[in-house]
């Protein structure tokens, strides 16, 4: 099991990323994964990545609602989370199998444990 577990890019154009990221991802050895309206998918072993067109984006600068990464999904434990929460990031969401951080400039780390 590798350290990250998905990665969700919140674009405003999934056609255009689509073109630009698949040729790169399949370059990088990632395969096709999952498909649906607004969303792509590919993977690596047991970590993929996300390009998704959600009808909940934001537009504008960063912020996790709207284009850009959305949040970072890390395998990892509580003593992670612990060392998270001693430098700063705070609790989102526990729902006692993830922790869902988020650090003082809004970026969003899932820990899944």
């Amino acid at each position: 099991m590798g350290l990250i577990h998905h990665v969700e890019l919140w674009v405003d154009d999934l056609p255009q990323a689509e073109r630009q990221w698949g040729p790169v991802l399949v370059a990088l050895g990632c395969e096709p994964f999952q498909r649906w309206e607004h969303g792509r998918s590919w993977r690596l072993g047991d970590s993929y990545v996300v390009l998704e067109q959600s009808p909940a984006l934001l537009p504008g600068g960063h912020q996790r609602l709207r284009a850009g990464l959305n949040h970072l999904a890390v395998h990892g434990s509580r003593a992670a989370v612990a060392v998270a929460l001693e430098v700063g990031w705070q609790v989102r969401v526990d729902t006692g199998e993830t922790v869902h951080l988020v650090d003082s400039q809004g970026f969003e780390l899932e820990v899944v444990c």
